[in-house]
């Protein structure tokens, strides 16, 4: 479903998927959308007819989607249970995961050297599903998180890791904020928020413990705040990202929050629970939207 980001109001559905979507994303344009699904699929879809435009079958349920940061994008990322990161070629015709390749077969205009239509990156190496694909600034840096509870920076050019991080506790989100001229990358897991740079692979710029355990963690980083969900209670918390102290809680959500960001603009931030709903909640102390 896609709706305006400032009001709120639908736009429009993307019919197709016959099982849950675990993840949706929007491309740097917004002219493309790519959904993951339980269905043993991703699919792309044009934002502006809703039509789908591929659709790409896997052999198990694909939970992570993502784009370079790039308009138009002619590539997608995608990873899941199957363990497996895979980049598929948008310009090629569609072909389905089950027939990636390991090694590259013919060369194309995405700057990576010999990217068949469909190619596998480091082969046998997640331990667990994987449960997000980041596109850094960098498009040649990928980020995936897992449930082997790791971080991998993968470098595209080398098919092979340019760092690694082991968090404590369970993996939960995994974001690169959108709000920074200089990205950060927001990682939750077990009762820690993770802060890195979204510039160089593998720097950790600090680490802060909560009080709960976190299941979803979203970094303004010009105001040096973050807002956490929890899957333990049904509240959004607000903390100073310098002392650590928490500033504020959110109620109204009726289940755990599972996801938060902000928007691009850093006034307000979006949370969605499973209580099924997803609320706007304004970050600044302007009239913005429909807030006054």
């Amino acid at each position: 479903m896609l709706r305006d980001g400032v009001t709120g109001d639908w736009i429009g559905t993307f019919i197709g998927h016959k099982g849950a979507v675990w993840q949706a994303r929007l491309s740097s344009d917004a002219s493309l959308a790519a959904t993951g699904s339980a269905d043993f699929s991703a699919k792309v879809w044009d934002t502006h007819t809703g039509e789908c435009l591929h659709h790409l079958q896997h052999d198990h349920i694909v939970r992570a989607v993502a784009f370079p940061p790039q308009s138009r994008p002619q590539l997608v990322a995608t990873g899941g249970f199957e363990k497996k990161l895979r980049l598929f070629d948008l310009s090629r015709p569609s072909q389905s995961a089950s027939s990636s390749t390991s090694s590259p077969t013919s060369p194309n205009g995405s700057g990576l050297p010999g990217l068949s239509s469909v190619f596998e990156i480091g082969p046998n190496v997640h331990g667990g599903p994987i449960k997000s694909v980041l596109w850094s600034s960098d498009p040649n840096v990928l980020i995936t998180a897992a449930d082997d509870k790791v971080i991998r920076w993968w470098d595209l050019r080398s098919r092979t890791p340019a760092a690694i991080h082991e968090l404590e506790g369970a993996l939960g989100s995994c974001e690169i904020d959108s709000v920074s001229s200089t990205p950060s990358l927001s990682v939750a897991a077990g009762k820690s928020a993770y802060f890195f740079s979204g510039i160089q692979p593998g720097q950790l710029l600090k680490k802060v413990t909560t009080p709960e355990p976190i299941a979803a963690v979203a970094l303004h980083v010009r105001q040096r705040k973050f807002v956490t969900g929890g899957a333990g209670d049904t509240w959004v918390r607000l903390f100073d990202l310098d002392d650590e102290t928490e500033l504020d809680v959110q109620k109204g959500h009726h289940g755990p929050v599972w996801t938060v960001s902000f928007a691009p603009d850093g006034k307000l931030y979006a949370t969605g629970s499973e209580d099924g709903t997803v609320k706007l909640w304004k970050f600044c102390s302007e009239p913005y939207g429909l807030w006054r």
